[in-house]
């Protein structure tokens, strides 16, 4: 597989092509404001070439310039959930550690995690039942 690019913005990678759909609800989702006005700083990267790519594969294909502290994965789980329960992976504290987070609350761990105001533990240990953090 190819490295993925170098961005200042969290990367969020489709690896799922089932259901283009899906993959519309979730850009409108990610680029619509929070109620408090917030949005995810990220990077769309639609590209086949990362179909089916798992975290640990993911982390071989980071560049060394790449100073994000996470990455972000639209899979399978991801699209066949009106929820849209995105994986999001740790690239600092226990690197490679994954949790899901529905779309709508990706701005929560992308701005905290950036901002090094939150640490991804912080988010793991607030997780549902189910395994996906759905806010605060």
């Amino acid at each position: 597989m190819h490295q993925l690019p170098c961005t200042l913005e969290a990367l969020v990678v489709r690896t799922d092509f089932s259901a283009d759909g899906a993959w519309d609800t979730l850009r409108a989702a990610l680029y619509s404001p929070s109620r408090d006005g917030f949005l995810a700083n990220v990077a769309l990267v639609d590209d086949r070439r990362y179909e089916g790519l798992m975290p640990d594969q993911a982390l071989d294909l980071i560049p060394a310039e790449y100073r994000h502290p996470l990455l972000v994965l639209a899979d399978s789980v991801a699209v066949a959930s009106t929820e849209l329960p995105l994986l999001v992976v740790d690239l600092r504290g226990e690197r490679g550690r994954c949790v899901r987070v529905v779309a709508a609350e990706l701005w929560g761990i992308e701005n905290n995690l950036s901002g090094a105001n939150m640490d991804f533990e912080e988010f793991a240990g607030t997780v549902g039942d189910d395994g996906v953090f759905r806010g605060f």
